[in-house]
Formats: C-alpha cells, structure tokens, sequence
C-alpha cells in the first residue's frame, strides 16, 4: 500500500515538474539585461506599430519609414513633416 501511494507521489512530482513548472529559458549567447530599454527589439513584418502622428496601429509591412519612424501612410508622414 505504502509503495503504490510512493509511486502516485512521484508520477505527480514529475509531471509536475516536467510540464507545469517551467522554468524561462535564458539565451545564452546574450547577457543579462533586465532593463528593457538597452535591449534591441527586432522587427517583424506581421508587428502592430502606432503611427505618431494618428495613433492608428497598423502592420510594419504596410507602413511607411520616413525620418526612423513608421507612419501609417504617406498622408500621415508628409504631416509629421
């Protein structure tokens, strides 16, 4: 009895461990920097960005780049101007 209520335990313990506690995983070829504002974030083309000058969110493969900002449209890009 006392063994089959062990077994139970540690079948519990591991998928405890193995699926429902996960740990981050850190990468380790970068080093740690909690502050976000030093960290680099890459750009893809399916991100949500605001436009600055009309607060649209819209997707960076639809913007325009003008002066290192994304506008929404050429519009919203000549006004910023």
């Amino acid at each position: 009895m006392i063994l089959k209520l062990l077994l139970v335990i540690g079948v519990i313990a591991v998928v405890y461990f193995m699926f429902i506690k996960k740990k981050p995983i850190q990468n380790k070829t970068e080093p740690k920097n909690n502050n976000k504002k030093e960290k680099k974030e890459k750009l893809e083309a399916n991100d949500m960005i605001e436009c600055p000058t009309c607060g649209i969110y819209s997707e960076i493969s639809e913007c325009v780049l003008s002066n290192g900002k994304y506008y929404c449209s050429s519009e919203c890009a000549t006004k910023a101007l």
